[in-house]
């Protein structure tokens, strides 16, 4: 009856799609179609030092909502709420800045793994200067259409959940007790690592580095621990099938309770804001509310079919959310990737570096602004005249024969901080042999 309705009533048909639309999308899959982007967050606080930022409606071009991208991030901070207020608050604009204006979307992802860099460091140097003491973990996930880019500093986390149940580690946790690459970094760079020694040389607890007493290798602000204690992000892009996926963000108070695979599987199947908060309720169940504990979810599911083609008929048995998050399987596209981008579940890795070393993230191919001179900062985003700046792949200062393509190039404060995080220049914090356990005691409890 409904049929018959449509056919004689034209305002009840589904609009049309012409023919070559329809037969482009065939034969290219509509590259140019975008996911839909849910997610929902939930927490509980103990100590009231975790903060998480939210922003699904960013511009590469203002004014072009073709242009949009969303951000989600974590801030687990220690030591108090500064560093991890700050950062919120300023974090993402430093990494924009560090990206020429006027790239294409491909260009634009290209260049932000070491715009992410640039914009960490950039972050840290700044919350410095204010000379507070308190530090804070970042995770900062930027998901552009299918592409999803994520940096990190400390022990927050970020997992990829894909259809068929594949789980995927998209970050790498600073924590020196399971990081040996991290301690030896550290010692080579002036800081000791040890335990906590109590009267009679009994240690305790897991590995720290003093002075300072911070379990982390990586994080941002925390003045008083050396600056061997690195703001440099691992980062890592990836691209998702058109299948989509389900990321899960979250602070220490999740990951001390549950493994990746079990934060996973306890809200599959389940809306985003819902899964949020099954995520913290099984984290608190396992281990009660030890530290803060705070979870962001996103969904990237396909968008909804074309009105002209009618949805199949659910299969028996078949979970509607999972329908949901997962969506339809896609087409075969033509192109180089057609066969491992259009695999349901499948996930190219795009690009991953985890190195602490500036030089080597920035890279001597590291973008200038547009309309720029060739001696901006490429930290700091501020101009330099020849007789000011450093280059970070010369390693001295300017001379008549310093070529352009020698950068990126860096300014002095931007240098003295590069000389430091490397062991270069002493820190200014020294270590100190003589630190007393009552010392050790205070910090320990507000870290």
């Amino acid at each position: 009856m409904t049929d018959v309705r449509q056919r004689r009533d034209p305002s009840m048909r589904p609009p049309l799609v012409p023919l070559a639309t329809l037969i482009g999308r065939e034969l290219h899959g509509d590259k140019s179609e975008k996911p839909t982007v849910k997610c929902g967050h939930h927490a509980f606080a103990k100590r009231g030092e975790d903060y998480f930022l939210v922003k699904p409606d960013c511009l590469r071009i203002p004014g072009n909502p073709s242009s949009s991208f969303s951000v989600f991030a974590i801030f687990d901070g220690h030591n108090g709420v500064s560093a991890a207020v700050f950062t919120k608050e300023h974090l993402l604009d430093n990494v924009m800045s560090a990206i020429p204006p006027g790239l294409g979307r491909e260009e634009w992802l290209q260049a932000l793994p070491q715009a992410l860099v640039a914009g960490f460091v950039r972050t840290d140097i700044d919350f410095q200067r204010k000379g507070e003491t308190s530090g804070t973990t970042v995770t900062l996930v930027v998901v552009d259409g299918w592409t999803v880019t994520v940096a990190s500093v400390g022990d927050s986390r970020c997992i990829l959940d894909t259809q068929g149940g594949v789980v995927s580690l998209l970050t790498v946790d600073h924590r020196l007790e399971e990081n040996a690459e991290e301690r030896e970094r550290v010692t080579a760079s002036g800081g000791e690592v040890g335990r906590l020694n109590l009267s009679g040389g009994q240690e305790v607890g897991p590995l720290r580095c003093w002075p300072g007493g911070l379990c982390l290798s990586r994080s941002i602000g925390d003045t008083d621990v050396g600056e061997f204690i690195v703001p440099i992000p691992h980062v890592k892009q990836v691209k998702l099938s058109r299948a989509g996926g389900r990321l899960i963000i979250a602070s220490d108070g999740i990951w001390d309770a549950l493994s990746s695979e079990m934060a996973a599987k306890a809200c599959r199947g389940i809306p985003a804001e819902l899964a949020a908060k099954l995520v913290v309720k099984e984290a608190l169940r396992k281990s009660g509310l030890k530290d803060d504990t705070t979870c962001v979810i996103v969904d990237i599911v396909p968008p909804p079919p074309d009105p002209l083609i009618l949805p199949l008929s659910p299969k028996k048995h078949q979970n509607k959310f999972t329908s949901l998050l997962f969506g339809r399987k896609s087409q075969n596209t033509a192109g180089k990737h057609t066969n491992k981008l259009s695999s349901v579940g499948v996930v190219e890795e795009l690009f991953e570096e985890g190195s602490a070393i500036l030089e080597e993230r920035l890279g001597k191919n590291f973008p200038l602004k547009a309309n720029s001179g060739p001696f901006r900062c490429a930290i700091c985003q501020v101009d330099q005249t020849p007789n000011e700046g450093l280059s970070a792949t010369v390693g001295s200062y300017f001379s008549p024969t310093s070529k352009p393509q020698e950068g990126p190039y860096l300014c002095v404060e931007c240098r003295r901080k590069k000389d430091a995080m490397e062991g270069k220049r002493r820190s200014r914090t020294t270590v100190s042999s003589n630190d007393s356990v009552i010392f050790q005691e205070i910090l320990l409890s507000i870290r």
